[in-house]
This record gives C-alpha cells, structure tokens and sequence, in this order.
C-alpha cells in the first residue's frame, strides 16, 4: 500500500485521508504526534525490510490521539438520577454526535470525555453547579386557568412547554393544580441532582454538522440547542 507523496503533505487526523509514516517493529510512527498503529490495521503488512521506509496510508488508518477541546466526537451512554434511575440513554439509538467545548452538553459531560480515546469508557459523577444547576424555589409561575386551552389535560408532574419574553420554549412541570390558577415549576427536571453518566466513545476525528447541537440528549441549553 504504498501511494507518491506529495510536497507539503501534512499528516491528517482523518480516516480516509492519506497520511505517511514511518513503518517500524510495532507498526507506524507519525512524525509530531508518536502515534502507534499496529500493521495488522494495512491492507498488506510490511516486512521486516521495510522498516525506516516511510508509507503513505489511506482510507483504513484510525489515530488514537486522546480527545481535546474542538474534537468532533460520538459516545454512547446512559445517564442516571442519584436513585438510580436512568433518565436518558443512547441505547437502541444512534450515538450521540457533539464537539467538545462547544456548549452542546452540561459541563460536567462535556468535561469527562478529554483526555478519552476511542473504544474507552468510564462513569463519572456530575454535582448539580456542573449540571443542570441548583433547584430555584422562586421559579415558580401561577397561570390563571383561563389562560390554559381546555384541550390541554391537567394533572401534577406532567410537563408543558412555555415560553421565555425572547419566545423560546421552556419545559415547565404543573406543581399544582387549583380552581383558578396553575403553578407551574419552570426548574429543569435534573436541576440540584447528582447525575452519574456511564460513558463510551465510539468515534473520533469526525467532521461537526452544520448547525450542530448534538442528537438529542444531554443538552446544556446554550446556543439554541435543547436539553435531555
């Protein structure tokens, strides 16, 4: 497998892309980065005279740089409440897609997986300031009766979706329930819990969506992107 090399060719970080490297007794050394890939990764293995000679690798060649800030990644997880409960999980879905340090994910998450490689896991534990935040017992809001559609059922814990004077919606749990007002609790639903988050990274090196806010879970709320 070996293709010219090109003047100037940088080494890539991306599957599918060609990068050259120097073939030695374990597999391949990348000048600047000390990366081992193990030769049975190739298409065709070198020999034992082969080695020193540099390669041009393409398309079946996966880096193992741990994971930093502004890497594109996907993890599989699942996510549970100081009872144990799980409150969301990627199981049975696709993984979830994010770039790290973005502001897609809650602190806490986005934090665990630097330092990370493919293929690793781990659990970590997540305090509420890293969270979701602490319960707020003034975030309580009484709407007149009136107000709510007559084809909206009512009943205690069941969530509804608001919305904040700048018309995005806010998810709001019906506290309670009297003849002429609603209460509504307009905290997030994980706010002042400590979460613990069983953790694995699927991929790295991939390329961020356009207008990327994750799949779906886990969410920190900020830039447009929602919560679990």
């Amino acid at each position: 497998m070996k293709y010219p090399k090109k003047q100037g060719q940088k080494n890539s970080e991306y599957i599918g892309q060609v990068v050259f490297g120097t073939y030695v007794t374990d597999g391949f050394v990348f000048p600047g980065k000390g990366n081992i890939v193990n030769d049975r990764l190739l298409n065709q293995k070198p020999g034992a005279g082969d080695r020193g000679k540099t390669f041009a690798l393409k398309g079946f060649l996966k880096m193992t740089e741990t994971i930093k800030a502004g890497d594109t990644i996907s993890v599989d997880y699942t996510g549970k409440k100081e009872d144990g409960t799980v409150f969301d999980t990627s199981e049975g879905k696709t993984p979830l897609k994010f770039t790290v340090g973005a502001g897609m994910l809650i602190q806490g998450f986005d934090n665990a997986v630097l330092g990370m490689k493919s293929g690793e896991s781990k659990t970590v534990e997540v305090p509420p300031e890293k969270g979701y935040g602490p319960r707020h017992e003034d975030a309580i809001v009484n709407i007149p009766r009136e107000h709510i559609p007559e084809d909206i059922p009512l009943t205690e814990g069941i969530v509804l979706q608001l919305q904040d004077p700048q018309g995005k919606p806010v998810p709001a749990t019906v506290a309670e329930i009297t003849d002429e007002a609603v209460k509504m609790d307009v905290n997030h639903m994980l706010a002042g819990e400590t979460l613990t988050f069983d953790i694995t990274v699927r991929e790295t090196g991939l390329e961020p969506d356009a207008h990327d806010c994750g799949d779906g879970g886990c969410g920190s709320g900020e830039n447009g992107c929602s919560g679990c």
